[in-house]
């Protein structure tokens, strides 16, 4: 029998625990074929094999990224976060990363992310995804 795809929100939700907990395989199924990851102003990541390749990459190097999403909006098949991560690629205490907020953009296709893009947090861009300010 064939899965109802998952809402936007629940998508998005279960495409952070996966990262949370490195499950590689379960992310793996939450990615759209077309999947693109845009970090900042970084040339994006495209494509399921390539985005799986770079998070066996990332969670090799950095087994204890975390993502604490503390407000999810979803605007149909968008799904902005606004939160903090520890364990990353900036090599900072938890207690010093946690200050740092991060904005991302989950778009959702058929139950899966077709993009994941993370984004410097600003006033506008919390005005623009509806976050509080």
């Amino acid at each position: 029998m064939a899965r109802t795809p998952l809402p936007a929100l629940a998508a998005t939700v279960s495409f952070i625990d996966c990262v949370n907990r490195t499950d590689l395989e379960g992310l793996t199924a939450l990615l759209h074929p077309d999947h693109s990851l845009v970090v900042h102003d970084e040339a994006p990541v495209v494509g399921r094999d390539a985005n799986v390749d770079a998070w066996r990459g990332y969670f090799t190097a950095f087994p204890s990224y975390v993502i604490y999403p503390r407000v999810l909006i979803e605007h149909g098949p968008r799904v902005a976060v606004l939160g903090n991560t520890t364990g990353s690629h900036l090599n900072l205490p938890d207690e010093d990363e946690l200050k740092l907020v991060v904005i991302w953009i989950a778009e959702v296709e058929e139950g899966r992310l077709s993009r994941w893009q993370v984004c410097e947090d600003s006033v506008a861009l919390r005005g623009a995804l509806g976050l509080p300010v």
